[in-house]
């Protein structure tokens, strides 16, 4: 018996009938019209705003010698409501360009936003952070850094970038996660996939 999951319905059962873009700046709106099958039988017809956005890259990095993550903080429009303010401790990440691999993005970003080049990358994990508003998918990678390496200021200024980079010990990382002081999805994701995996990383993740 299959103890899986698989969903009920597949792409043969939603149609898309109208799609127009509704703002075009910075980032790209559209309205849709749509119908979809019913788990109750028959069609339901939505309509929805969808938030195309492009997809993007996340990556954790980590020095195995030091047991240390190296961690961006800055500020974030979206978090302009948070209870300790909008700068926030993320992973580096960017939007994939069009010919790029999750592992190109990885190496771009890690020396655009940290100064760091990487190894070791390998992926932990691929997911929608928002499905029900926007399309963009999020490979979530892992890489090796030499933390003595991280200091300073980085980003490109011409794209409003400001960006300090933080080497914190990894269990201070975990606890950050736990008090909900790192409150950005892909770094709680990644820091406690890294939680669960340290001892098996340290030894073979970047030799």
């Amino acid at each position: 018996m299959d103890k899986g999951w698989r969903p009920t319905f597949g792409p043969e059962h939603w149609q898309v009938d109208e799609d127009l873009p509704v703002f075009n700046g910075y980032f790209k709106m559209y309205r849709l019209k749509l119908r979809h099958r019913s788990f109750l039988g028959g069609e339901i017809e939505i309509r929805r705003e969808l938030f195309r956005r492009g997809n993007a890259v996340c990556v954790l990095l980590y020095d195995p010698h030091r047991d240390a993550v190296v961690l961006v903080e800055q500020f974030r429009v979206g978090a302009l409501e948070a209870p300790q303010g909008p700068w926030l401790l993320e992973l580096v990440a960017g939007i994939v360009e069009p010919g790029e691999t999750a592992v190109d993005v990885a190496v771009r970003e890690s020396d655009e936003e940290a100064g760091l080049a990487i190894t070791g990358v390998r992926p932990i994990s691929r997911f929608l952070p928002s499905p029900g508003a926007c399309d963009e998918w999020i490979d979530l990678m892992f890489a090796c850094v030499d933390a003595a390496e991280a200091e300073g200021v980085h980003g490109l200024p011409d794209e409003g970038e400001d960006i300090k980079v933080q080497v914190i010990d990894a269990e201070v990382a975990f606890e950050l996660v736990r008090d909900g002081r790192i409150n950005s999805g892909p770094a709680i994701i990644g820091l406690q996939w890294l939680e669960l995996n340290r001892a098996r990383i340290r030894t073979e993740a970047c030799r």
